[in-house]
């Protein structure tokens, strides 16, 4: 453990603000005392909290491990995983109750923040909450909207990769030294990458999937012993939950045991859910398991190639690789790891436990404790944010693209301005639609909000219309938007979910009406497309305006139909990917 320091924790007149890792299959509370962080223990007497929520008979709400043993019984009055769909409105059926995603997480919250009140007899109302980094604005809402619920002041939401690197204590090091975090939970995949100088924690770049996690490794797993009896998983889940959900059990712990074990027998209950005195059982080998999550791997190994891209750095730049996240133990990642980057990961920490103490680390951070005054942190904003922006082509105006203000991996907080102009003359005003996402045409972004900029003073077309986003340590997002010699408006993209209003339902058919409306009859020149515009949220910003550019040039040329300036524009995006070392061919 990193030396900390040994003064007292928080100013006595400051409330206790706790520490807590919001899992998908774990969830863990944490607090900074006496110079360091230490875990708070459930009712239990366990520091791991499932993320799983049940009701019982006669309509009792149970949390973590009474919910875990309920959901071998009665997988259909539980819910787990439900972190992947913060931020989405939808349903999640427990018996004859409903609840929202953010409803389901703040339970666990709650149950987490009664733990740590009953350890402390005190009573707890801030906290610092963990994200995985390649959540997006809606899923960072969501969380703290969460955290409300469950009576809880969030008073930072960091980076999960963020909080592991704090507790490592590289810091402290003397030499500078470059570290890539792999954090890889129950639901979701980072990875960031970092350097560490003179005391100093600077993040360089972040990617990742919000819905890869240790549980798609336990699928394939499950899918595999049920393909041996020709039943698929999504079918045997809908006609055989109790089936699966025993299923799915006995996979995890051969997940497990292959961790220790090069090969493992699973129990296979039969199709009512039961396991007969002497039951059927699948044999799997350590490498039987790689090769059926080579798919994952392969998942895995497109965010990190991009974040050392971002970085601007190869891996063997990197000095040492942390491993984040219970699912990291398994063999098939370590392997990897040292494949890719040649050297063996740092195990220093329990990957389970890591990041709530780093939760607390950021709570003292927040409270100035002293034994952290030497410690300075700097992160940076996972996604490109921008605006919906209209282009020119052949003399007419074509909606619908995006325009980046900030760029992916900026460090923040960060204020920047960027120059727009109306596209009428006397245009009077403008709505200022706000996305997020690497995609060059907003359809394909996520939609953020939107802001009204009115009273636009009388000009020709091409007047200048000022927009400034603001982007904090939380994620939190304010828009302001102003013309020369007219009023300023602004807007607080936060503390909220994700609704889509009746407008931009409708702003959306009216985008996938307008795709309709282009040719694409040629499967090989859409395939040349797609895959430039996939390279496009890849690239380094650096790169990104050549190629955007070519591309746009090039789907202007499908649409016309135009055979001599279609095979010209084909050219010169084929000319243009190769000078960036892309290949559709090989891809």
């Amino acid at each position: 453990m990193p030396e900390f320091g040994s003064e007292s924790s928080f100013p006595t007149e400051e409330p206790v603000c706790i520490g807590i890792d919001l899992g998908t299959t774990h969830s863990l509370v944490s607090v900074f005392r006496n110079g360091k962080p230490e875990l708070i223990a459930n009712a239990h007497g366990e520091t791991l909290t499932p993320s799983i929520i049940g009701v019982l008979e006669d309509g009792q709400i149970v949390v973590g491990s009474a919910a875990r043993e309920l959901r071998v019984t009665a997988p259909e009055r539980c819910a787990w995983v439900f972190k992947r769909y913060m931020g989405q409105e939808r349903k999640l059926k427990l018996g004859d109750k409903e609840f929202t995603p953010h409803e389901l997480s703040s339970l666990v919250l709650q149950s987490l923040r009664d733990d740590a009140a009953a350890h402390l007899n005190i009573e707890i109302t801030d906290a610092v909450i963990t994200v995985p980094a390649y959540f997006n604005d809606h899923q960072r809402q969501a969380t703290r909207l969460a955290g409300e619920m469950a009576g809880l002041k969030v008073r930072r939401m960091i980076n999960e990769p963020t909080a592991a690197a704090l507790v490592y204590g590289f810091h402290a090091r003397e030499d500078e030294k470059n570290l890539c975090v792999i954090d890889l939970g129950g639901g979701t995949f980072d990875v960031t990458v970092m350097e560490v100088f003179e005391g100093t924690l600077e993040i360089r770049s972040t990617a990742g999937e919000s819905m890869l996690g240790g549980e798609d490794f336990t699928d394939r797993m499950v899918s595999a012993v049920l393909a041996s009896e020709d039943t698929q998983l999504e079918l045997a889940e809908l006609q055989q939950p109790l089936r699966v959900s025993r299923l799915r059990g006995e996979c995890e712990k051969a997940k497990r045991l292959l961790s220790q074990e090069d090969t493992c027998k699973i129990r296979l209950p039969d199709r009512d859910g039961n396991f007969p005195e002497s039951p059927k059982t699948f044999r799997l080998t350590r490498a039987d398991f790689s090769r059926l999550c080579d798919p994952l791997m392969q998942r895995i190994a497109g965010p990190i190639a991009r974040s050392l891209r971002d970085a601007e750095l190869t891996p063997q730049d990197i000095d040492d690789v942390i491993l984040v996240g219970g699912s990291t133990r398994m063999p098939v990642l370590r392997d990897f790891v040292i494949d890719y980057f040649g050297k063996p990961p740092i195990t220093d920490h329990d990957p389970d436990e890591v990041v709530a103490l780093g939760a607390a680390v950021q709570a003292a951070l927040i409270g100035q404790d002293a034994a952290v005054d030497d410690m300075v942190m700097t992160d940076v904003c996972p996604f490109t944010l921008g605006v919906e922006v209209v282009k020119e082509f052949g003399g007419h105006m074509q909606d619908g693209y995006f325009k980046p203000v900030l760029h992916r991996n900026c460090t923040i907080p960060i204020s920047r301005e960027e120059i727009f102009s109306t596209v009428a003359a006397n245009q009077s005003n403008v709505t200022l639609k706000v996305f997020q996402g690497d995609a060059r045409k907003v359809a394909d972004n996520t939609a953020l909000g939107q802001l009204e900029v009115k009273g636009l003073p009388p000009g020709p077309a091409g007047s200048p219309i000022y927009v400034r986003f603001t982007y904090d340590l939380s994620g939190v997002l304010e828009v302001e938007a102003y013309a020369p010699g007219g009023e300023r408006f602004r807007t607080v993209l936060t503390n909220h979910v994700h609704q889509l209003s009746p407008a931009q339902i409708e702003e959306a058919k009216r985008r996938i009406d307008a795709l309709k409306f282009y040719p694409r009859d040629d499967l090989e020149n859409q395939k040349l497309a797609r895959f430039a515009e996939r390279m496009l949220g890849e690239l380094h910003p650096s790169q990104r305006q050549q190629l955007d550019d070519a591309l746009d040039i090039y789907e202007d040329a499908m649409a016309r139909a135009d055979r001599e300036h279609f095979a010209a524009a084909k050219d010169t995006l084929l000319i243009v990917l190769s000078s960036l070392g892309l290949d559709h061919e090989d891809q």
